[in-house]
């Protein structure tokens, strides 16, 4: 099954941002094993390169991002999908962006802290720990 994470998820692991990063590393161990096909927005990742690059430093980036590259299926951010993103009624664009590369990817769920920003989605969105609980519930 095919699981989107979003950008948030990824960055509370990678700068152990607490409480989140612990279901969130969970989640990664999920992928890692293999029980879900990880999949990441191509926005995802530059936004995690820019970032950890300016409040820590460009090779830390480049290992987190060669990391993560090691585990995740990376969503195609194109013509389409930015087509599609404009029509959406989400509040921020870059969440519909993410939205709309998942739906294009073939997702089942998105998994993001941020569940209000996504209440217009057509796929199912879920918080860490309700995922974890929805992964229990499937097995």
């Amino acid at each position: 099954m095919k699981v989107l994470f979003d950008t948030n998820i990824i960055l509370d692991v990678l700068l152990d941002r607490k409480p989140f990063a612990d279901y969130a590393a969970l989640l990664m161990s999920k992928v890692e094993e293999s029980e879900i096909n990880g999949v990441l927005c191509a926005t995802t990742v530059t936004t995690i390169y820019y970032l950890l690059s300016k409040y820590l430093d460009k090779k830390t980036a480049i290992i987190s991002i060669n990391s993560i590259m090691g585990l995740f299926e990376v969503a195609s951010v194109n013509r389409i999908v930015i087509e599609s993103a404009l029509k959406l009624k989400f509040t921020d664009f870059e969440d519909s962006v993410l939205h709309e590369s998942a739906k294009h990817t073939g997702v089942k769920y998105i998994i993001t802290r941020n569940i209000k920003d996504f209440k217009n989605a057509e796929i199912p969105v879920f918080t860490p720990a309700e995922f974890l609980s929805v992964l229990k519930s499937l097995s």
